[in-house]
């Protein structure tokens, strides 16, 4: 909702252009990884992969390594060792900041789990990476609960009781709102985005003083770099139009923005 950019600093400003996707920054702190004195260190996400249009590379799709193939909870992953690993990797599991039930929230991979979801893909991923990438994925599903909330808090008065009761992973389903942003980056690349999503997942939120789920599409993006060449995520975080109540709100935020921008272009009144 809305055309902004949120970093870990929490610093904001405008970042893309006629889309209402939200914008991160990538959690990495590439300056101190620029400033460091090994020279292999570098940030562990490909992100020329994920700006490349080509499928002429061997390397897989970027998207979430954990296989949320079917509407349930976190799929069951080992925290055993995998066969030829060096380091350890922890095992312990962050708990994140979306309620899974009226008691507890969803935990996190923790980077071994993660580390084994790699493998079992086939993703040949440097081990001392792990821990970074994992911060990376906690990072932009926090800031894809947040994107949600803000809908919720459109339609209920308290958003912070609303619960995460499944989600499915997508990476291979192009949305019908990616592929209307994709024929717009076609027809007028100079003006839209001319990559697809690189994920897609969907969410099912409860409201428990009702009980009603509600389904929402989130689509993920690499947006324009910073001036310094850290990367920057999007997220694209709406409900899903398949209920009324959700094509009324999505109608609703539509005609909010458009009329907001408007009126921030009018042309003053001369005296």
């Amino acid at each position: 909702m809305g055309q902004s950019v949120s970093s870990p600093t929490g610093v904001a400003k405008s970042t893309l252009d006629n889309t209402s996707l939200k914008a991160t920054s990538c959690p990495v702190d590439h300056s101190s990884l620029k400033s460091s004195t090994q020279s292999s260190a570098q940030c562990p996400v490909d992100h020329k992969a994920l700006h490349s249009s080509s499928s002429s590379s061997s390397q897989p799709p970027a998207e979430c390594p954990v296989d949320h193939s079917s509407l349930n909870q976190m799929p069951t992953l080992s925290q055993g060792r995998a066969p030829n690993q060096v380091l350890d990797l922890p095992t312990a599991r962050t708990e994140s900041s979306i309620l899974r039930d009226s008691s507890s929230k969803w935990e996190y991979p923790s980077p071994q789990q993660f580390y084994n979801a790699l493998v079992r893909k086939g993703w040949e991923t440097p081990e001392e990476h792990i821990e970074t990438m994992v911060e990376i994925h906690n990072f932009l599903n926090e800031q894809a609960w947040q994107e949600v909330l803000k809908w919720e808090k459109r339609v209920i008065e308290n958003p912070s009781d609303v619960q995460l009761a499944r989600f499915k992973g997508r990476p291979g389903e192009i949305s019908p709102k990616a592929r209307f942003w994709l024929l717009a980056g076609w027809l007028f690349p100079s003006r839209f985005n001319t990559e697809p999503p690189f994920d897609r997942h969907d969410w099912v939120v409860k409201r428990p003083n009702t009980g009603e789920e509600v389904r929402y599409v989130i689509d993920y993006y690499s947006a324009p770099p910073e001036p310094d060449g850290s990367p920057v995520f999007s997220l694209d975080v709406r409900p899903a139009l398949d209920s009324f109540s959700s094509v009324k709100e999505r109608i609703a935020c539509a005609t909010e923005e458009a009329w907001a921008e408007f009126r921030s272009t009018e042309i003053p009144k001369r005296d």
